[in-house]
């Protein structure tokens, strides 16, 4: 873990989009932030010592999807699956998929595995896993103000966790989308998919992965309702029925010619029941 000075940053962005604003000033009290989001490998060993049953592996509960054909309830999660050419980007449906057996450690699904992947960022992981495995290392998921005072790394103000420039030097800092999405990533960044934490330079904290890669949970909740027509960074929608937590950072699906959320100020909400091939976490300590 690394150390994240308290103090008083400006939170938010009127640059971009009407979730992130007004900029507010925030504070925070010091806390120690785990260096990168927990990898399949540390969340393994998690598993391993618990025994526990992610939400993505248990059926889903016929009372909570009252719509849905029972022999459709089983074990999965959503999966991204670009498309096989250019598509409206209006229907998130299009590249998102419920693929049964879909699940941490089976990430495209039953025929997938981990086992050359294990310093990537663990995903499929709904808010209850993250609050078990924080539980269980002791730790605790941060809060919003915490998570984007972190991902700035004393940048206050700066557009990206690097500054304001995208490509400083020509240098991609982040694993993002390059090319049209859904279709074609170009992976000009070396990377097509997840990557390794660590793949790119730290922020000023030392914090790794905090823009793009995988979207992390945050123990807050995300009460207001998303503005209407709301492009959602490759994210379904979500659920009216479940709450909703607020996730931060963006991932390797972000683009910029369809949204641009690989940056602190950008949050999204997100079904507390729902878990994706492209979100993850990360835990934080609080001093005593």
């Amino acid at each position: 873990m690394v150390w994240i000075p308290g103090g008083t940053f400006r939170m938010g962005s009127t640059n971009f989009y009407v979730e992130e604003r007004p900029v507010r000033d925030a504070r925070v009290d010091g806390f120690w932030m785990d260096e990168h989001p927990v990898t399949v490998a540390e969340f393994r060993r998690f598993v391993k010592a618990t025994g526990h049953v992610t939400v993505a592996e248990r059926p889903l509960d016929p009372s909570a999807y009252p719509d849905a054909d029972e022999a459709q309830l089983t074990p999965g999660s959503l999966v991204f699956r670009p498309s096989r050419g250019p598509v409206p980007l209006g229907d998130y449906r299009v590249w998102w998929a419920f693929v049964p057996g879909a699940c941490w450690h089976h990430p495209e699904g039953r025929d997938s595995d981990t086992y050359t992947r294990a310093r990537h960022p663990v995903v499929h992981i709904a808010h209850e896993d993250a609050l078990a495995y924080a539980r269980w290392a002791e730790r605790e998921l941060p809060n919003e103000a915490e998570w984007e005072r972190a991902a700035r790394g004393g940048l206050d103000g700066a557009t990206y966790a690097w500054g304001d420039d995208p490509l400083p030097g020509g240098r991609h800092m982040a694993n993002t989308w390059q090319g049209e999405f859904p279709w074609r990533d170009l992976g000009l960044d070396g990377h097509v998919g997840t990557s390794p934490v660590g793949a790119f330079p730290a922020n000023g904290y030392g914090l790794s992965d905090v823009c793009g890669n995988v979207w992390e949970w945050t123990a807050d909740s995300y009460p207001v309702e998303p503005p209407a027509g709301q492009r959602a960074c490759c994210t379904p929608a979500p659920e009216d029925r479940f709450p909703r937590m607020v996730i931060k950072g963006g991932s390797h699906l972000c683009a910029p010619s369809y949204c641009l959320r690989y940056r602190p100020a950008a949050r999204q909400a997100q079904a507390v029941e729902s878990s994706t091939s492209h979100l993850g976490f990360r835990c934080v300590l609080r001093a005593a």
